[in-house]
């Protein structure tokens, strides 16, 4: 059973970095994929990263260029999302996933989401 748990959100000021992190407290985390997700205020929820269950691949939205990073401890069973220069566009609640690829679609598991706001 996959029980995912984000942490890390809060308000920072434009310019600034969060790091996320997820909690998976079954004992799966490392037979999946991970992935993280954005949805903002009145808009659709949208993938942000995702990496593979050895960690060796990652894959990033278009967007993100260099800004946003995904790593992951299996010993841990955490996921975690380092965010920098960060803007108030970013502003969402932030949701981890787990699935069976890395990919922006396809996760079977989610977390409640974490509160990221940016302030101009």
């Amino acid at each position: 059973q996959v029980q995912l748990v984000e942490s890390g959100g809060g308000l920072v000021q434009a310019g600034g970095s969060l790091k996320l992190s997820c909690l998976d407290s079954g004992r799966t985390f490392s037979n999946y994929a991970m992935g993280w997700f954005r949805q903002a205020p009145g808009k659709k929820r949208e993938f942000v990263a995702a990496i593979s269950w050895a960690g060796g691949s990652t894959y990033y939205a278009d967007w993100v260029r260099g800004r946003f990073t995904i790593s992951r401890d299996n010993a841990k069973n955490t996921v975690f999302l380092r965010m920098y220069s960060l803007k108030p566009e970013d502003t969402a609640v932030y949701y981890c996933a787990a699935g069976p690829g890395v990919a922006p679609v396809g996760y079977d598991y989610w977390g409640q989401g974490t509160q990221v706001t940016v302030s101009s």
